[in-house]
Protein backbone atom coordinates (compact mmCIF):
# COMPACT_ATOMS: atom_id res chain seq x y z
CA UNK A 1 0.00 0.00 0.00
CA UNK A 2 2.87 2.34 0.84
CA UNK A 3 4.50 1.52 -2.50
CA UNK A 4 1.32 2.42 -4.39
CA UNK A 5 1.03 5.70 -2.50
CA UNK A 6 4.70 6.51 -3.17
CA UNK A 7 4.28 5.74 -6.86
CA UNK A 8 1.25 8.01 -7.17
CA UNK A 9 2.98 10.78 -5.23
CA UNK A 10 6.06 10.52 -7.45
CA UNK A 11 4.01 10.54 -10.67
CA UNK A 12 2.06 13.55 -9.47
CA UNK A 13 5.25 15.42 -8.66
CA UNK A 14 6.94 14.53 -11.95
CA UNK A 15 3.84 15.55 -13.93
CA UNK A 16 3.81 18.87 -12.08
CA UNK A 17 7.49 19.43 -12.88
CA UNK A 18 6.80 18.73 -16.56
CA UNK A 19 3.85 21.10 -16.37
CA UNK A 20 6.19 23.71 -14.90
CA UNK A 21 8.50 23.25 -17.88
CA UNK A 22 5.52 23.79 -20.18
CA UNK A 23 4.60 26.93 -18.23
CA UNK A 24 8.07 28.36 -18.90
CA UNK A 25 7.65 27.88 -22.64
CA UNK A 26 4.06 29.15 -22.64
CA UNK A 27 5.19 32.33 -20.86
CA UNK A 28 7.10 33.34 -24.01
CA UNK A 29 3.97 32.56 -26.05
CA UNK A 30 2.06 35.02 -23.88
CA UNK A 31 4.58 37.76 -24.65
CA UNK A 32 4.37 37.11 -28.40
CA UNK A 33 0.56 37.12 -28.31
CA UNK A 34 0.53 40.34 -26.31
CA UNK A 35 2.81 42.04 -28.84
CA UNK A 36 0.68 40.75 -31.73
CA UNK A 37 -2.49 41.96 -30.00
CA UNK A 38 -1.07 45.47 -29.56
CA UNK A 39 -0.18 45.59 -33.25
CA UNK A 40 -3.61 44.24 -34.28
CA UNK A 41 -5.47 46.78 -32.13
CA UNK A 42 -3.28 49.59 -33.49
CA UNK A 43 -4.24 48.53 -37.02
CA UNK A 44 -7.91 48.10 -36.16
CA UNK A 45 -8.96 51.43 -37.75
CA UNK A 46 -7.40 50.40 -41.07
CA UNK A 47 -10.21 49.29 -43.41
CA UNK A 48 -10.38 45.57 -44.22
CA UNK A 49 -7.01 44.85 -42.56
CA UNK A 50 -8.22 45.64 -39.03
CA UNK A 51 -11.49 43.73 -39.48
CA UNK A 52 -9.60 40.59 -40.48
CA UNK A 53 -6.42 40.79 -38.37
CA UNK A 54 -7.89 41.71 -34.97
CA UNK A 55 -10.40 38.81 -34.69
CA UNK A 56 -7.75 36.36 -35.90
CA UNK A 57 -5.21 37.46 -33.28
CA UNK A 58 -7.87 37.52 -30.55
CA UNK A 59 -8.88 33.99 -31.53
CA UNK A 60 -5.29 32.90 -30.94
CA UNK A 61 -5.39 34.66 -27.56
CA UNK A 62 -8.58 32.77 -26.68
CA UNK A 63 -6.98 29.49 -27.69
CA UNK A 64 -4.08 30.26 -25.36
CA UNK A 65 -6.49 31.20 -22.55
CA UNK A 66 -8.49 28.01 -23.11
CA UNK A 67 -5.29 26.00 -22.89
CA UNK A 68 -4.55 27.64 -19.53
CA UNK A 69 -8.09 26.85 -18.35
CA UNK A 70 -7.57 23.18 -19.21
CA UNK A 71 -4.21 23.19 -17.45
CA UNK A 72 -5.86 24.73 -14.40
CA UNK A 73 -8.58 22.05 -14.40
CA UNK A 74 -5.90 19.35 -14.11
CA UNK A 75 -4.90 20.88 -10.77
CA UNK A 76 -8.50 20.86 -9.52
CA UNK A 77 -9.18 24.54 -10.26
CA UNK A 78 -12.22 24.83 -12.51
CA UNK A 79 -12.19 27.84 -14.86
CA UNK A 80 -15.26 28.18 -17.09
CA UNK A 81 -15.13 29.75 -20.55
CA UNK A 82 -16.74 33.21 -20.26
CA UNK A 83 -17.16 34.23 -23.91
CA UNK A 84 -20.31 35.48 -25.60
CA UNK A 85 -21.76 33.05 -28.14
CA UNK A 86 -20.88 34.01 -31.73
CA UNK A 87 -23.55 35.87 -33.69
CA UNK A 88 -25.37 34.18 -36.51
CA UNK A 89 -23.97 34.65 -40.01
CA UNK A 90 -20.72 36.11 -38.66
CA UNK A 91 -18.12 35.67 -41.41
CA UNK A 92 -14.36 36.05 -41.13
CA UNK A 93 -13.31 39.61 -41.91
CA UNK A 94 -16.82 40.93 -41.35
CA UNK A 95 -17.99 43.70 -39.04
CA UNK A 96 -20.18 41.40 -36.93
CA UNK A 97 -17.31 39.09 -36.07
CA UNK A 98 -15.03 42.05 -35.28
CA UNK A 99 -17.68 43.61 -33.04
CA UNK A 100 -18.38 40.28 -31.31
CA UNK A 101 -14.71 39.87 -30.40
CA UNK A 102 -13.94 43.45 -29.41
CA UNK A 103 -17.06 44.15 -27.35
CA UNK A 104 -16.76 40.97 -25.28
CA UNK A 105 -15.34 41.89 -21.81
CA UNK A 106 -13.69 38.48 -21.63
CA UNK A 107 -11.45 39.45 -24.54
CA UNK A 108 -9.95 42.32 -22.56
CA UNK A 109 -9.60 40.16 -19.46
CA UNK A 110 -7.62 37.68 -21.55
CA UNK A 111 -5.35 40.48 -22.76
CA UNK A 112 -4.94 41.75 -19.20
CA UNK A 113 -3.86 38.26 -18.12
CA UNK A 114 -1.19 37.72 -20.78
CA UNK A 115 1.67 39.69 -19.17
CA UNK A 116 1.09 38.93 -15.45
CA UNK A 117 0.20 35.36 -16.37
CA UNK A 118 3.52 35.03 -18.18
CA UNK A 119 5.46 36.44 -15.22
CA UNK A 120 3.73 34.28 -12.61
CA UNK A 121 3.79 31.16 -14.78
CA UNK A 122 7.46 31.60 -15.67
CA UNK A 123 8.52 32.25 -12.08
CA UNK A 124 6.56 29.41 -10.50
CA UNK A 125 7.47 27.05 -13.33
CA UNK A 126 11.13 27.88 -12.94
CA UNK A 127 11.02 27.13 -9.21
CA UNK A 128 9.08 23.90 -9.83
CA UNK A 129 11.75 22.75 -12.28
CA UNK A 130 15.00 23.97 -10.69
CA UNK A 131 14.44 22.63 -7.16
CA UNK A 132 13.99 18.97 -8.24
CA UNK A 133 16.85 19.32 -10.75
CA UNK A 134 19.10 20.58 -7.97
CA UNK A 135 18.14 17.53 -5.94
CA UNK A 136 18.93 15.23 -8.88
CA UNK A 137 22.33 16.94 -9.19
CA UNK A 138 23.08 16.05 -5.57
CA UNK A 139 22.17 12.41 -6.17
CA UNK A 140 24.35 12.28 -9.28
CA UNK A 141 27.44 13.92 -7.76
CA UNK A 142 28.96 10.73 -6.31
CA UNK A 143 28.49 8.66 -9.52
CA UNK A 144 29.96 11.53 -11.56
CA UNK A 145 32.92 11.66 -9.15
CA UNK A 146 33.55 7.96 -9.78
CA UNK A 147 33.21 8.43 -13.54
CA UNK A 148 35.45 11.51 -13.74
CA UNK A 149 37.92 10.25 -11.16
CA UNK A 150 38.23 13.64 -9.48
CA UNK A 151 36.18 16.36 -7.82
CA UNK A 152 33.64 18.02 -10.06
CA UNK A 153 32.03 20.94 -8.29
CA UNK A 154 30.84 22.09 -4.92
CA UNK A 155 27.34 21.23 -3.73
CA UNK A 156 25.42 22.39 -0.74
CA UNK A 157 25.18 25.64 1.12
CA UNK A 158 27.37 24.71 4.09
CA UNK A 159 30.43 22.94 2.76
CA UNK A 160 32.67 22.55 -0.25
CA UNK A 161 33.45 19.12 -1.65
CA UNK A 162 37.11 18.13 -1.81
CA UNK A 163 36.98 14.36 -1.25
CA UNK A 164 34.80 11.47 -2.38
CA UNK A 165 33.58 11.00 1.18
CA UNK A 166 32.30 14.56 1.24
CA UNK A 167 30.62 13.87 -2.11
CA UNK A 168 28.68 11.01 -0.54
CA UNK A 169 27.23 13.47 1.97
CA UNK A 170 25.45 15.12 -0.95
CA UNK A 171 23.27 12.04 -1.43
CA UNK A 172 20.94 12.60 1.55
CA UNK A 173 20.85 16.34 0.89
CA UNK A 174 19.99 15.78 -2.76
CA UNK A 175 17.30 13.26 -1.80
CA UNK A 176 15.71 15.76 0.60
CA UNK A 177 15.82 18.56 -1.98
CA UNK A 178 14.38 16.29 -4.69
CA UNK A 179 11.56 15.12 -2.40
CA UNK A 180 10.85 18.72 -1.40
CA UNK A 181 10.75 19.78 -5.04
CA UNK A 182 8.39 16.97 -6.03
CA UNK A 183 6.15 17.77 -3.07
CA UNK A 184 5.98 21.52 -3.74
CA UNK A 185 5.66 21.32 -7.54
CA UNK A 186 1.90 20.43 -7.50
CA UNK A 187 1.24 23.26 -5.05
CA UNK A 188 3.13 25.72 -7.25
CA UNK A 189 1.06 24.62 -10.23
CA UNK A 190 -2.12 25.10 -8.21
CA UNK A 191 -1.05 28.63 -7.20
CA UNK A 192 -0.49 29.38 -10.89
CA UNK A 193 -3.95 28.03 -11.69
CA UNK A 194 -5.58 30.10 -8.95
CA UNK A 195 -3.89 33.22 -10.31
CA UNK A 196 -5.13 32.42 -13.82
CA UNK A 197 -8.66 32.06 -12.47
CA UNK A 198 -8.60 35.65 -11.25
CA UNK A 199 -8.74 36.98 -14.83
CA UNK A 200 -9.73 34.01 -17.00
CA UNK A 201 -12.83 32.98 -15.05
CA UNK A 202 -16.18 34.62 -15.91
CA UNK A 203 -17.38 37.58 -13.89
CA UNK A 204 -20.65 37.52 -11.98
CA UNK A 205 -22.47 39.06 -14.94
CA UNK A 206 -20.89 36.60 -17.34
CA UNK A 207 -21.77 33.68 -15.06
CA UNK A 208 -25.39 34.83 -14.99
CA UNK A 209 -25.43 35.12 -18.78
CA UNK A 210 -23.86 31.67 -19.16
CA UNK A 211 -26.36 30.29 -16.69
CA UNK A 212 -29.29 31.68 -18.70
CA UNK A 213 -27.80 30.24 -21.89
CA UNK A 214 -27.29 26.86 -20.24
CA UNK A 215 -30.86 26.80 -18.92
CA UNK A 216 -32.18 27.67 -22.38
CA UNK A 217 -30.20 24.83 -23.94
CA UNK A 218 -31.08 22.28 -21.27
CA UNK A 219 -34.75 23.22 -21.44
CA UNK A 220 -34.75 22.67 -25.20
CA UNK A 221 -32.90 19.36 -24.75
CA UNK A 222 -35.39 18.27 -22.09
CA UNK A 223 -38.34 19.08 -24.34
CA UNK A 224 -36.72 17.18 -27.20
CA UNK A 225 -35.93 14.22 -24.95
CA UNK A 226 -39.50 14.10 -23.64
CA UNK A 227 -40.89 14.25 -27.17
CA UNK A 228 -38.55 11.44 -28.25
CA UNK A 229 -39.56 9.38 -25.23
CA UNK A 230 -43.25 9.84 -26.02
CA UNK A 231 -42.63 8.79 -29.64
CA UNK A 232 -40.78 5.69 -28.41
CA UNK A 233 -43.64 4.75 -26.08
CA UNK A 234 -46.16 5.31 -28.86
CA UNK A 235 -44.11 3.18 -31.27
CA UNK A 236 -43.70 0.38 -28.72
CA UNK A 237 -47.42 0.39 -27.97
CA UNK A 238 -48.37 0.46 -31.65
CA UNK A 239 -45.92 -2.17 -32.87
CA UNK A 240 -45.97 -4.39 -29.82
CA UNK A 241 -48.81 -4.49 -27.33
CA UNK A 242 -51.45 -3.02 -29.63
CA UNK A 243 -50.65 -5.48 -32.41
CA UNK A 244 -50.83 -8.39 -30.00
CA UNK A 245 -54.16 -7.20 -28.58
CA UNK A 246 -55.62 -6.90 -32.08
CA UNK A 247 -54.44 -10.43 -32.88
CA UNK A 248 -55.83 -11.63 -29.55
CA UNK A 249 -59.24 -10.10 -30.32
CA UNK A 250 -59.31 -11.77 -33.74
CA UNK A 251 -58.40 -15.19 -32.31
CA UNK A 252 -61.07 -14.92 -29.61
CA UNK A 253 -63.67 -13.90 -32.22
CA UNK A 254 -62.67 -16.79 -34.49
CA UNK A 255 -62.82 -19.22 -31.58
CA UNK A 256 -66.30 -17.94 -30.75
CA UNK A 257 -67.52 -18.79 -34.28
CA UNK A 258 -65.92 -22.26 -34.19
CA UNK A 259 -66.87 -23.30 -30.67
CA UNK A 260 -70.07 -25.08 -31.85
CA UNK A 261 -68.89 -26.46 -35.22
CA UNK A 262 -65.26 -27.36 -34.33
CA UNK A 263 -64.66 -27.35 -30.56
CA UNK A 264 -61.13 -28.77 -30.91
CA UNK A 265 -60.03 -25.97 -33.22
CA UNK A 266 -61.73 -23.41 -30.95
CA UNK A 267 -59.81 -24.72 -27.93
CA UNK A 268 -56.59 -24.54 -29.94
CA UNK A 269 -57.30 -20.91 -30.81
CA UNK A 270 -58.08 -20.10 -27.18
CA UNK A 271 -54.77 -21.66 -26.11
CA UNK A 272 -52.95 -19.47 -28.66
CA UNK A 273 -54.90 -16.47 -27.37
CA UNK A 274 -53.79 -17.27 -23.83
CA UNK A 275 -50.13 -17.39 -24.95
CA UNK A 276 -50.56 -14.16 -26.89
CA UNK A 277 -52.08 -12.42 -23.87
CA UNK A 278 -49.11 -13.56 -21.76
CA UNK A 279 -46.65 -12.17 -24.32
CA UNK A 280 -48.58 -8.89 -24.44
CA UNK A 281 -48.45 -8.69 -20.66
CA UNK A 282 -44.67 -9.24 -20.69
CA UNK A 283 -44.19 -6.52 -23.32
CA UNK A 284 -46.39 -4.16 -21.31
CA UNK A 285 -44.32 -4.81 -18.19
CA UNK A 286 -41.10 -4.08 -20.10
CA UNK A 287 -42.64 -0.85 -21.37
CA UNK A 288 -43.64 0.17 -17.84
CA UNK A 289 -40.13 -0.58 -16.59
CA UNK A 290 -38.75 1.71 -19.29
CA UNK A 291 -40.98 4.54 -18.07
CA UNK A 292 -40.52 4.07 -14.31
CA UNK A 293 -39.31 0.71 -12.98
CA UNK A 294 -41.55 -0.67 -10.21
CA UNK A 295 -38.46 -1.67 -8.20
CA UNK A 296 -37.44 1.99 -8.15
CA UNK A 297 -40.77 3.01 -6.65
CA UNK A 298 -40.79 0.12 -4.19
CA UNK A 299 -37.17 -0.09 -3.02
CA UNK A 300 -35.73 3.31 -3.94
CA UNK A 301 -32.58 4.13 -5.84
CA UNK A 302 -30.39 1.90 -3.68
CA UNK A 303 -32.46 -1.23 -4.21
CA UNK A 304 -33.07 -0.51 -7.90
CA UNK A 305 -29.34 -0.10 -8.64
CA UNK A 306 -28.53 -3.30 -6.73
CA UNK A 307 -31.19 -5.20 -8.68
CA UNK A 308 -29.86 -3.74 -11.93
CA UNK A 309 -26.30 -4.82 -11.09
CA UNK A 310 -27.45 -8.37 -10.34
CA UNK A 311 -29.18 -8.60 -13.73
CA UNK A 312 -26.00 -7.84 -15.72
CA UNK A 313 -23.75 -10.58 -17.15
CA UNK A 314 -20.65 -9.00 -15.54
CA UNK A 315 -19.79 -9.08 -11.83
CA UNK A 316 -20.57 -5.58 -10.55
CA UNK A 317 -19.46 -4.37 -7.13
CA UNK A 318 -22.07 -2.07 -5.58
CA UNK A 319 -21.19 0.41 -2.83
CA UNK A 320 -24.12 2.61 -1.81
CA UNK A 321 -24.48 4.90 1.18
CA UNK A 322 -27.68 6.95 0.88
CA UNK A 323 -29.34 8.06 4.14
CA UNK A 324 -32.58 8.94 2.31
CA UNK A 325 -34.28 9.21 -1.07
CA UNK A 326 -34.20 12.11 -3.53
CA UNK A 327 -37.33 13.47 -5.16
CA UNK A 328 -38.97 11.13 -7.64
CA UNK A 329 -37.87 12.96 -10.85
CA UNK A 330 -34.28 13.20 -9.64
CA UNK A 331 -34.32 9.58 -8.47
CA UNK A 332 -35.57 8.45 -11.87
CA UNK A 333 -32.92 10.51 -13.70
CA UNK A 334 -30.18 9.09 -11.47
CA UNK A 335 -31.35 5.52 -12.00
CA UNK A 336 -31.54 5.76 -15.77
CA UNK A 337 -28.15 7.54 -15.89
CA UNK A 338 -26.54 4.67 -13.97
CA UNK A 339 -28.43 2.14 -16.10
CA UNK A 340 -27.18 3.75 -19.32
CA UNK A 341 -23.60 3.82 -18.02
CA UNK A 342 -23.78 0.13 -17.07
CA UNK A 343 -25.32 -0.73 -20.44
CA UNK A 344 -22.43 1.03 -22.19
CA UNK A 345 -20.02 -0.96 -20.02
CA UNK A 346 -21.54 -4.28 -21.10
CA UNK A 347 -21.84 -3.40 -24.79
CA UNK A 348 -18.70 -1.41 -25.56
CA UNK A 349 -16.01 -1.59 -22.86
CA UNK A 350 -14.96 -5.28 -23.14
CA UNK A 351 -14.67 -5.20 -19.37
CA UNK A 352 -14.50 -8.20 -17.05
CA UNK A 353 -15.62 -6.44 -13.87
CA UNK A 354 -17.18 -3.14 -12.87
CA UNK A 355 -18.31 -1.16 -9.88
CA UNK A 356 -21.00 1.34 -8.93
CA UNK A 357 -20.73 3.80 -6.07
CA UNK A 358 -23.48 6.14 -4.83
CA UNK A 359 -22.84 8.81 -2.21
CA UNK A 360 -24.63 11.93 -1.01
CA UNK A 361 -22.73 14.78 0.61
CA UNK A 362 -23.05 18.57 0.72
CA UNK A 363 -26.31 18.55 -1.20
CA UNK A 364 -24.95 16.54 -4.14
CA UNK A 365 -25.65 12.97 -5.18
CA UNK A 366 -22.45 11.51 -6.66
CA UNK A 367 -22.64 8.38 -8.80
CA UNK A 368 -19.46 6.70 -10.02
CA UNK A 369 -19.41 3.84 -12.53
CA UNK A 370 -16.03 2.19 -13.15
CA UNK A 371 -14.91 -0.68 -15.37
CA UNK A 372 -11.60 -2.34 -16.26
CA UNK A 373 -12.28 -2.35 -19.98
CA UNK A 374 -10.35 -1.10 -22.99
CA UNK A 375 -11.07 2.61 -22.39
CA UNK A 376 -11.27 5.19 -25.14
CA UNK A 377 -14.89 6.14 -24.43
CA UNK A 378 -16.07 9.58 -25.58
CA UNK A 379 -19.47 11.33 -25.54
CA UNK A 380 -19.09 12.08 -29.25
CA UNK A 381 -18.65 8.40 -30.10
CA UNK A 382 -22.39 7.73 -29.98
CA UNK A 383 -22.26 5.33 -27.01
CA UNK A 384 -25.09 6.94 -25.04
CA UNK A 385 -22.87 9.18 -22.94
CA UNK A 386 -24.31 12.28 -24.57
CA UNK A 387 -27.76 11.07 -23.55
CA UNK A 388 -26.56 10.78 -19.96
CA UNK A 389 -25.28 14.36 -20.10
CA UNK A 390 -28.64 15.60 -21.41
CA UNK A 391 -30.58 13.67 -18.78
CA UNK A 392 -28.44 15.05 -15.95
CA UNK A 393 -28.36 18.59 -17.35
CA UNK A 394 -32.13 18.82 -16.98
CA UNK A 395 -31.53 18.80 -13.20
CA UNK A 396 -28.32 20.91 -13.27
CA UNK A 397 -26.28 17.72 -13.07
CA UNK A 398 -22.89 17.09 -14.61
CA UNK A 399 -20.91 14.15 -15.95
CA UNK A 400 -17.13 13.77 -15.94
CA UNK A 401 -15.46 11.05 -18.00
CA UNK A 402 -11.99 9.58 -17.61
CA UNK A 403 -11.29 6.87 -20.19
CA UNK A 404 -7.67 6.71 -21.36
CA UNK A 405 -6.77 4.09 -23.99
CA UNK A 406 -6.30 0.82 -22.18
CA UNK A 407 -8.63 1.83 -19.38
CA UNK A 408 -9.92 2.03 -16.81
CA UNK A 409 -13.06 4.02 -17.59
CA UNK A 410 -14.50 6.11 -14.77
CA UNK A 411 -17.80 7.96 -15.22
CA UNK A 412 -18.58 10.39 -12.41
CA UNK A 413 -22.09 11.84 -12.38
CA UNK A 414 -23.32 14.50 -9.97
CA UNK A 415 -26.86 15.66 -9.26
CA UNK A 416 -27.59 18.49 -6.84
CA UNK A 417 -30.48 17.33 -4.66
CA UNK A 418 -31.72 16.91 -1.13
CA UNK A 419 -32.59 13.55 0.41
CA UNK A 420 -35.73 12.88 2.37
CA UNK A 421 -35.32 11.91 6.00
CA UNK A 422 -35.16 8.14 6.59
CA UNK A 423 -38.06 8.55 9.00
CA UNK A 424 -40.34 9.71 6.18
CA UNK A 425 -39.26 6.96 3.81
CA UNK A 426 -41.49 3.94 3.36
CA UNK A 427 -40.12 0.78 4.89
CA UNK A 428 -40.10 -0.96 1.52
CA UNK A 429 -37.52 1.55 0.29
CA UNK A 430 -34.95 0.44 2.82
CA UNK A 431 -32.35 -1.76 1.22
Amino acid sequence: MAGVWLGRWTRRGVCSVLSGMAAIGLAFTNILLLAASVVALALAPVPFLGLALTPWIMTLVRMRADLERRRASRTGVLVTRPYHPPPERAVAGGWQRFRWIVTDPATWRDLAWLLPGAIVGFTLGLVAVLVPLYGVAGLMLAPLWIWLGTGWYGYGALWSIDTFGEGLLCLPQGAVILATGLWTAPWLRRVDALFARLLLAPTTTAELRLRVTQLTITRADTVDAQAAELRRIERDLHDGVQARLVSLRMMIGLADTLIDRNPAQAHKLLAEARESSGAALVELRHLVRGIHPPVLAERGLSGAVRALALSLPLPITVDIDLPGRPDTPVESAAYFAVAEALTNMVRHSHAHTGSVSLRHAHGTLTMTVTDNGAGGAAPAAGTGLYGIERRLAAFDGTMALSSPPGGPTVITMELPCALSSPRTMPSSATD
